[in-house]
Parts: structure tokens; C-alpha cells; sequence
């Protein structure tokens, strides 16, 4: 794509985030509300991982996943569900209700790639405030780790570029993910549990993955590893972050190289499932 038309899409992309805040703002009280209830909910989740640490020195024997690890790790969760609740869960949620109303025709006539109009015309504001949150929790963990007098964590510039990069990998995953969930709309007519089979899905995500590594767990590792890759959206930049690089197995370098590979399968597997579903939409007006 050249610059001559990436132009366009990115002022189209800034006219979309002033809008949304322009309404989001409109009505600042339930703005507010809509702030105070994210926060809650990521105090009373922290709040159950205290406890849990309580009880316990790490989420599971000799996994590596100690208090302020895990921390790192949570931190990294909120990041990625964060921005992805953000910019395209509100749009992948209102899919369905485009086809059955047919405004899906108007998106199809605007000249612009209708999978970047559906995805990103509208931005929830307030779910950016557990973002700041998840960032005041990841540099306390990361200060606790790289203060503690046994083994204290080393960072690298290196370490926060990688960090950065599968952060990104991990939301190009779950939109990819979500996307596809959003396009079946298509041909279900409505889907109205995207939202719940989407939390179902991503839930497994939510731990490290050496909890699945054993016993019934396998087959769940397994298969939201390689065939649903959700289990290397968090666990590879926590890990990468909450570990030294001069010390990553080689069981690390293969999950950090196959999520490379995972993000662009995804992406490109999406990108397939929403222009075949498009092939198959039948205008409003037909």
C-alpha cells in the first residue's frame, strides 16, 4: 500500500477516535460510571489473586510463576484485552445487528476496505482506563522483580522491543479471532453469543500455560496452542518480560518463533473468513 493511500485510512482512522470521544463525552456521567465499574472489576480480580498468593508461592509447582511474575503476566492479560475491547469489540458486537438492518449495504458502497470500516469505526473510551491500571501494575512487578535480592530480573532494551512486538502479536490474534466470530453473522443470521463463546475462548488465556501442560490438560494445551493459538497471546510477552532473554529455554524460542507464525496465520485465516463471508451476503434491497 502506498503512502498516497495509507493517507486516507489513517485520517479516516483519527475522524473515528474523535468521534467516538466526541460521544463518549456527550454523556460524561455514564462515561464515568463506565470507568469506575472497569476499575472495580480489575480490583476485585487482583484482589483474588492476593489472596491466592496468600496460600500459595506460585500458580502451580516449580512453574516459575511466583507472585510478582504472575503479576507481570496479569498486567500483560489487561494490556491486550484492553486495547482489543477498546477498538473492536463494540464494532464486532454491533455486526450482526448491520446485516439485519442492512446497514451493512452502506458500509459495502463506501470506498474503503470494509473489513477496516467494520473493525475499528468505533472506540470504547472507557475501557482505555484499565489500561493505565494494567500499567501501573506492570512496573511495580517489574521494580518488585528487579529489586529482589535473589536472581533480580536484568531488562534489556532488546527485552522491551520484544515485549512490545508480541504484545502487538497477541492483539492481532484475538482480533483475528474475534473477526472471524463476527463474520459468521453472515450466515447465522445473528449471533449474539460472539460475546460469551469470545469470553469462553479467551479464558483459557488468562493463565500460563505450564497449569495445562499435564494430565486431562494436555489435549486443552494442546489445541489453544497450535490449532487455536490463544495460549501464546499472553503467555509469550509475559514471559519473555518476566524472565531474563540470556536465560529462555529453547521450549521459549520455539513458542516465541511459532507465535510469529500463529499471528500471521491468523490474520491471514481472518481476512479469508470475512471476504467469503461477504461473497455470501445478500443486500438488504435484493
Amino acid at each position: 500500500m502506498t503512502t498516497a493511500k495509507r493517507a486516507p485510512y489513517l485520517q479516516v482512522f483519527k475522524t473515528f477516535l474523535r468521534n467516538s470521544l466526541v460521544r463518549e463525552m456527550t454523556f460524561r456521567s455514564n462515561f464515568v460510571i463506565q470507568c469506575i465499574s472497569s476499575l472495580s472489576w480489575t480490583v476485585m480480580n487482583l484482589g483474588f489473586y492476593l489472596l491466592i498468593f496468600s496460600h500459595a508461592d506460585q500458580i502451580g509447582p516449580d512453574t516459575g510463576w511466583g507472585k510478582y511474575e504472575f503479576f507481570v503476566f496479569l498486567s500483560t492479560t489487561m494490556f491486550i484485552n484492553t486495547f482489543v475491547q477498546a477498538f473492536f469489540m463494540p464494532n464486532a458486537q454491533e455486526f450482526s445487528e448491520l446485516i439485519r438492518r442492512g446497514n451493512l449495504d452502506f458500509a459495502l458502497l463506501k470506498p474503503i476496505d470494509t473489513q477496516f470500516l467494520i473493525s475499528l469505526s468505533k472506540v470504547e473510551w472507557s475501557a482505555c482506563a484499565n489500561f493505565m491500571a494494567a500499567g501501573v501494575l506492570f512496573i511495580f512487578s517489574v521494580w518488585q522483580l528487579m529489586a529482589r535480592p535473589e536472581n533480580p530480573l536484568s531488562l534489556s532494551w532488546f527485552a522491551i522491543v520484544l515485549y512490545l512486538f508480541y504484545l502487538a502479536c497477541g492483539v492481532v490474534i484475538l482480533y483475528s479471532l474475534m473477526i472471524s466470530l463476527a463474520a459468521t453473522s453472515i450466515w447465522l443470521g445473528r449471533n449474539q453469543s460472539l460475546y460469551n463463546f469470545w469470553f469462553y475462548i479467551t479464558n483459557f488465556a488468562r493463565y500460563p500455560m505450564e497449569i495445562y501442560q499435564q494430565g486431562w490438560g494436555l489435549p486443552l494445551w494442546f489445541l489453544f496452542t497450535f490449532i487455536v493459538p490463544v495460549l501464546v497471546v499472553v503467555n509469550v510477552p509475559a514471559r519473555l518480560m518476566a524472565q531474563p532473554v540470556a536465560e529462555t529455554s529453547p521450549s521459549t524460542t520455539f513458542l516465541a518463533v511459532f507465535a510469529v507464525v500463529a499471528t500471521v496465520g491468523s490474520f491471514v485465516a481472518s481476512r479469508w473468513i470475512f471476504t467469503r463471508a461477504l461473497l455470501s451476503y445478500r443486500s438488504a434491497s435484493s
